[in-house]
C-alpha cells in the first residue's frame, strides 16, 4: 500500500489530540472517520474543530467555503465497526495500556489484514502495544503534539516488530498532514518527552522546595530561556493528573528519580487542583472559567 492508495483515515479517540489529528487529516484532503465511546465527547470534538477552522478562516489560511469543506470531510460515530475498510487508523485514546488493548481488540475484529495502526501515545512502549494486535508488522507510533493544528513535529517510532514499509508510510502520512516527522527509537518518552517531562517535574520540585514562586519560575524560563510558556503554566494547561500519570509511567520503565512525580503534584490531584480544566492548579483560573 502506498500513500496514494489511502483516501480515508480513521481516528480512534475524540479528545483534544484526536480532534486535532482529525482536523489536520481533513485539511490534507482525507475523508476522516472519528470514533469515541460517547456522543458527548465527539460532539465537543466537532465544536472544537469548527472553532479552530473558524479562527484559521479569519486569519486567511482558508476561505469560509474551504473551512466548511474540511469540516464536511469529518464524520463521527460511537461504533468501532465504522472504521472497517479504513486503511490507516490513528489511535488517540487515554494513556492506559488496558484501554488501548481493549480498543485494538475491537479494531482487529473488524479491520482487514492490510490496515495500518498508528498510536499517538506519548509514554507507552510501542513494541509492547504492537504485541497486542494481530498484525504487529503494521503497527507504528506517531506522536503528535498539542495543539495538533499548530505544532509541526511528529515523532515516528517503529516497534521492534514494525516492518520498514509501515514506518516509511507513517513518515509520508505525517508530511501529507503538513508536519515535519522525525524517526526515533522505542524508548520511554522518545525524544521530546524524554527531555521535557523531567524539566516540568523539576520545576514542580523548585516550587515545592520554596526556591521561587510559581510566577517567578515561569517568568525565569520564559525570559531567560525564551520558552513560550513557563513549565508550571504548561502543567496547568496539560493537567496535573496527566503529568503525574506520565511521570509514573516513565519512572516504572527507567527507575530514575528524576522521573518520579513530586509529592506536591500528587497532593494537588487529591485536592482536585488539576489546572485549567478544574479552574485551579498552580494558578487560579476560577474567574477565567466563569
Amino acid at each position: 500500500m502506498t500513500i496514494d492508495d489511502i483516501k480515508a483515515v480513521g481516528v480512534a479517540g475524540a479528545g483534544s489530540m484526536g480532534a486535532g489529528i482529525a482536523q489536520v487529516a481533513a485539511q490534507a484532503g482525507f475523508q476522516v472517520k472519528v470514533v469515541d465511546v460517547s456522543e458527548a465527547v465527539w460532539g465537543r470534538a466537532e465544536k472544537t474543530i469548527a472553532k479552530s477552522l473558524e479562527r484559521m478562516v479569519k486569519k486567511g489560511t482558508f476561505t469560509e467555503e474551504q473551512g466548511k469543506e474540511i469540516l464536511g470531510r469529518i464524520s463521527f460515530s460511537t461504533d468501532v465497526a465504522s472504521l472497517a475498510g479504513v486503511p490507516f487508523i490513528i489511535e488517540a485514546v487515554f494513556e492506559d495500556a488496558g484501554v488501548k488493548k481493549e480498543l485494538f481488540g475491537k479494531l482487529d475484529a473488524v479491520c482487514g489484514d492490510d490496515v495500518i495502526y498508528a498510536t499517538n501515545t506519548s509514554s507507552l512502549a510501542i513494541t509492547e502495544m504492537a504485541a497486542l494486535v494481530k498484525r504487529p508488522a503494521k503497527f507504528v507510533g506517531m506522536h503528535f503534539f498539542n495543539p495538533v493544528p499548530m505544532m509541526k513535529l511528529v515523532e515516528v517510532i517503529p516497534a521492534l516488530q514494525t516492518e520498514a514499509a509501515t514506518t516509511a508510510l507513517a513518515l509520508e502520512m505525517a508530511k501529507k498532514f503538513g508536519k515535519t516527522p522525525i524517526t526515533c527509537k522505542d524508548t520511554p518518552g522518545f525524544v521530546v518527552n524524554r527531555l521535557f517531562v523531567p524539566y516540568i517535574l523539576d520545576a514542580v520540585r523548585l516550587l515545592e522546595e520554596g526556591v521561587a514562586s510559581a510566577e517567578d519560575i515561569d517568568t525565569a524560563m520564559k525570559l531567560g530561556c525564551g520558552m513560550p510558556m513557563g513549565p508550571l503554566e504548561f502543567q496547568d494547561f496539560a493537567g496535573a493528573d496527566i503529568g503525574y500519570h506520565v511521570g509514573n509511567i516513565f519512572y516504572e520503565y527507567m527507575k530514575e528519580a528524576r522521573f518520579a512525580p513530586p509529592g506536591l503534584l500528587r497532593n494537588m490531584i487529591k485536592a482536585g487542583y488539576l489546572g485549567r480544566k478544574t479552574g485551579r492548579g498552580f494558578y487560579d483560573y476560577s474567574e477565567e472559567k466563569k
